[in-house]
């Protein structure tokens, strides 16, 4: 059997990580600026993740949602101060997407609508609610193109007022920081319309922080610089440093229906230690802080050349804008200056590193850059 050949891929094998750093099998170190999609938070087997893990293991791995995880109540009292939402409660599932799909469900049982409000250039995940909410026709299908999604600019305000007039809409569903679509950052006046615009008109209002989550744009949620409370928080990626977890935020004016949610896998006794290790370490290392620092130092010394169009972003959530194709120069980057990058579209170079990286490591990155250019 061969696997189903679906992804472009590097050549490239890993076969250990550290921190920021990752070890191929010929035993080439590179540095890694992407984290897997922004996945690796706390940095690559961070000794105190991998003994979490590995004692959990040890215990016991796994049993269903139909019995007591005290870990699960943990994560919950834990996350609920480092975020600043201890008065949210916390649904736990296994993916960024599945986060979405759950958050799109409740705004629609809740509200008895069924049409979704979202953005241009999104990018909610492959499942059949989250990718009909994704602003990209080629991983839409005919399936998924059947639920009731309109799409609105971002910090047009006054087109999402213009749909949500209509009364039939459940919920507005927004990233904090769009990463797919070219680290696009909605303003935190937009952000504030939107608040008061749901309230008004009586929808949901969800926040998609799979990627610009989980302290990564230097608040705990990049919706946070705003100053808004949302009504559904997802989250995914970072949450356990690469185990497969995922979750949702919801605030009190929600009712607990038995069934209305579930998951075989969510909340598992693995994931839950894993979860728990990434909030403790982020804490104690101050990561939140130090995505901040360290993404101003990019931002500030990155070169400003003619090739460059903008660079924004938030914390350790950046997007580098080329008026070029940047295939050639991301290929340069990890073949040539052994750097993983990633990419949004055809001209930004995406850089969603670990929040335990160093001023060092990003001006590493800053030369070798200047370098190519």
């Amino acid at each position: 059997m061969e696997l189903f050949d679906v992804y472009s891929l590097f050549d490239v094998t890993p076969v250990k990580a550290a921190g920021c750093t990752i070890w191929d099998d010929k035993g080439t170190e590179y540095l890694d600026l992407y984290g897997g999609h922004a996945v690796i938070s706390v940095g690559h087997c961070h000794p105190r993740y991998t003994a979490a893990l590995m004692s959990q293991a040890g215990r016991i791995g796994f049993y269903s949602n139909s019995v007591h995880n005290p870990l699960q109540e943990k994560l919950a009292h834990l996350l609920g101060e480092a975020c600043g939402y201890p008065h949210y409660r916390l649904f736990l599932d296994n993916s960024g997407a599945e986060s979405n799909e759950n958050a799109l469900k409740m705004a629609s049982f809740h509200t008895g609508k069924d049409r979704i409000v979202a953005f241009r250039k999104s990018f909610h995940g492959r499942t059949s609610g989250a990718v009909a909410a994704t602003d990209n026709p080629a991983i839409v299908s005919p399936f998924n193109a059947v639920h009731k999604v309109t799409f609105c600019n971002l910090d047009d305000a006054a087109g999402v007022e213009a749909e949500l007039a209509g009364g039939d809409v459940a919920g507005v569903i927004v990233e904090g920081i769009q990463g797919c679509g070219g680290i696009n950052v909605p303003s935190d006046g937009f952000m504030r319309d939107l608040r008061n615009l749901c309230t008004k008109y009586g929808a949901v209002l969800i926040l998609d922080e799979v990627q610009s989550g989980y302290g990564r744009t230097g608040h705990f949620f990049a919706h946070q610089w705003a100053g808004i409370e949302p009504d559904i928080i997802t989250m995914g990626k970072g949450i356990a440093n690469g185990f497969p977890c995922g979750g949702i935020l919801l605030s009190p004016m929600f009712e607990t229906v038995k069934g209305r949610l579930g998951t075989t896998f969510g909340g598992n006794y693995l994931a839950m230690a894993a979860a728990v290790s990434v909030l403790e370490i982020m804490q104690e290392e101050k990561l939140m802080e130090n995505a901040l620092k360290v993404g101003e130092i990019l931002k500030g010394e990155l070169p400003r050349k003619d090739c460059i169009e903008d660079i924004r972003g938030r914390g350790l959530m950046l997007g580098i804008e080329f008026n070029c194709d940047v295939a050639p120069i991301r290929k340069a980057l990890l073949y040539d200056k052994h750097i993983f990058t990633g990419v949004a579209g055809n001209n930004m170079i995406r850089l969603l590193a670990p929040l335990c990286l160093t001023a060092d490591e990003a001006r590493t990155f800053i030369d070798a850059l200047n370098g190519l250019l």
